[in-house]
């Protein structure tokens, strides 16, 4: 690799990065694409494998260009990466539905990685003025999105298949609420008060004396 200045020297690292995530990666769908059951999950997999793949070239050729090289180390150690991975990713997992949430939740999370690796780069680029750079991470950066996007949707549809298998159709019904308690004091109202016993027996014998006045 011929001497580079440290404007280019910094471009080559933050692209080397992005292209070790997306040889990784490469191994990885494959093992996720081998489980996944037939449907727009598996076809959108296959899909994005094409996109890593191409990417990993684009990002490759842009390193070239820059007047890097000498990636196969970090090459080597990407694909070993994955490779370790993928073999854990294909046998985890009771259910195949739950096989393939935990296999979307990983990649959710390796494209959120690879959205922050390249919105790095693409602002990077555009405080250097490099112009190429910064619209070659963009336009990845965007794809990484819309397969993030997928995903989001997808790990809900999985988690409910996830719930239909394992969980009783009983156990998924709300229990039932349990009404509140009401206090009785408004319905029953406190008995009227009586007139002191002492007030009542004066006044009888006031009555009765009046009486025997008036006899008199």
């Amino acid at each position: 690799m011929a001497d580079l200045n440290e404007r280019d020297a910094k471009l080559v690292q933050y692209l080397s990065e992005a292209y070790g995530k997306e040889r990784e990666l490469e191994t990885a769908l494959q093992a996720h694409i081998a489980i996944a059951g037939k449907g727009p999950y598996k076809k959108r997999l296959q899909q994005h494998l094409k996109e890593t793949k191409g990417h990993a070239k684009q990002v490759e050729r842009r390193i070239k260009k820059l007047g890097g090289g000498g990636q196969a180390l970090q090459t080597a150690v990407g694909k070993l990466t994955a490779a370790a991975k993928g073999p854990l990713h294909a046998v985890r997992g009771d259910s195949e539905a739950e096989k393939m949430l935990k296999n979307a939740k990983t990649e959710y999370f390796n494209e959120h990685e690879e959205i922050a690796t390249y919105l790095a780069i693409e602002t990077l680029a555009e405080k250097v003025r490099d112009s190429e750079t910064a619209k070659l991470a963009r336009a990845i950066r965007r794809e990484e999105e819309r397969m993030a996007s997928f995903l989001q949707g997808q790990i809900k549809q999985l988690t409910g298949a996830v719930v239909k298998e394992d969980i009783p159709a009983a156990q998924r019904r709300a229990a039932p609420k349990r009404k509140a308690k009401t206090k009785k004091t408004a319905a029953k109202k406190a008995p009227a008060k009586r007139a002191p016993a002492k007030k009542a027996s004066a006044k009888k014998a006031s009555a009765r004396k009046k009486a025997t006045t008036k006899k008199r």
